[in-house]
C-alpha cells in the first residue's frame, strides 16, 4: 500500500496537468456550443472502425474512459482533435496497447456502477500546447451541489439528432447525491460512486460516453471528476434525470494500482 499511495501522490501533483494553453470559453455556455479549439487538451476521441466514445488523457501514455465503451479488440485514440471532418494538422493518433476494465464492471447493469476503464497507449503522446493531461482528483474528494462543471465531447446534439462534427462543451452544474437519489429523480439507480450533473435541457448524449466531466479546482487546475456513463433511456434531456458519471475520486486507488502494475507485473491489482 505504501507504494500505491506514493504513486497516487505523484499522479495527482504533476505540475503539468489541468492547465490548458488555450483557455476554455466558460463565460456564455448555456446548452452546449462549439468549444474553443484545443481548450480541452486532454479530450480524446476513442475510435475502432469509427469514433465510438470519448476519453481523457491523464498521463502521456494513459487514457481514462468508460468500461461500457470497450466492445472491440482494437482501438486507437486521437488527441488534438477538434473538427472530425478535417485533418487540421496537430492531431496525434496512437494505438491502444492494453485495456483494463474495472473487475467489478457488469456490462448487463450499467447502474450497478464501476463503469470505468484505463487504456495503456502503445507510445506516449507528445505533450504540447494542444495535448496535455487533466489532473486526477484526490481519493475521496467531493463536489458541492451546483458546482459548475463542464462536459465535452462529439456526441449527438440532441436525442436522435446528428453527432457533432466539432468538439462541443456544455455547463453541467453538479446535482448532489441527496437530490439525485430521490425517488422522483434517479432513485436507487445512482450510487455514491457516481456523480450527477446537469438535467433538463443540459446533458450528455449518445457518443459522449467515456468523456470527462471537467471541474476546476481551488488551485485553478482542471480535474476529471467524472467519466460519462449514462443518461435516461427516454432521452438525453429528461427533467430530473441528470447525466450520471463514474466518480473518479472513488476510483483513484484502482487507477494507481493498474498503472503501478504495468511498471511492476508482480503486483496484483484488485477492484475497490
Amino acid at each position: 500500500m505504501k507504494v500505491v499511495r506514493f504513486f497516487l501522490l505523484v499522479v495527482t501533483t504533476v505540475s503539468a496537468c489541468g492547465v490548458p494553453s488555450y483557455r476554455p470559453d466558460t463565460s456564455r455556455v448555456v446548452n452546449g456550443e462549439e468549444a474553443r479549439p484545443y481548450s480541452w487538451p486532454w479530450q480524446v476521441s476513442l475510435e475502432s472502425f469509427y469514433p465510438t466514445c470519448g476519453g481523457t488523457l491523464i498521463a502521456p501514455d494513459w487514457v481514462l474512459t468508460a468500461a461500457h465503451c470497450i466492445t472491440f479488440h482494437t482501438y486507437r485514440v486521437v488527441l488534438a482533435e477538434h473538427d472530425m471532418n478535417k485533418e487540421e494538422g496537430p492531431e496525434q493518433s496512437i494505438m491502444v496497447a492494453k485495456m483494463f476494465i474495472h473487475p467489478k464492471w457488469n456490462d448487463n447493469c450499467v447502474s450497478c456502477g464501476n463503469d470505468i476503464a484505463l487504456l495503456k497507449l502503445e507510445r506516449s503522446a507528445v505533450i504540447n500546447d494542444k495535448v496535455q493531461p487533466a489532473c486526477l482528483p484526490q481519493h475521496g474528494a467531493s463536489l458541492s451541489h451546483n458546482q459548475p462543471c463542464y462536459i465535452t465531447g462529439w456526441g449527438r446534439l440532441y436525442s436522435g439528432g446528428p453527432r457533432a462534427t466539432t468538439l462541443q462543451q456544455a455547463l453541467l452544474p453538479v446535482v448532489d447525491y441527496s437530490v439525485c437519489s430521490q425517488s422522483d429523480w434517479w432513485g436507487s439507480s445512482v450510487k455514491t460512486t457516481m456523480v450527477c450533473a446537469g438535467g433538463d435541457n443540459k446533458s450528455a448524449c449518445h457518443g459522449d460516453s467515456g468523456g470527462p466531466l471537467n471541474c476546476v479546482g481551488k488551485d485553478g487546475r482542471w480535474y476529471v471528476e467524472g467519466v460519462t456513463s449514462f443518461v435516461d433511456g427516454r432521452g438525453c434531456n429528461t427533467p430530473k434525470k441528470p447525466t450520471v458519471f463514474t466518480r473518479v475520486a472513488f476510483f483513484t486507488p484502482w487507477i494507481s494500482e493498474v498503472r503501478e502494475t504495468t511498471l511492476n507485473p508482480n503486483i496484483n491489482h484488485t477492484g475497490v
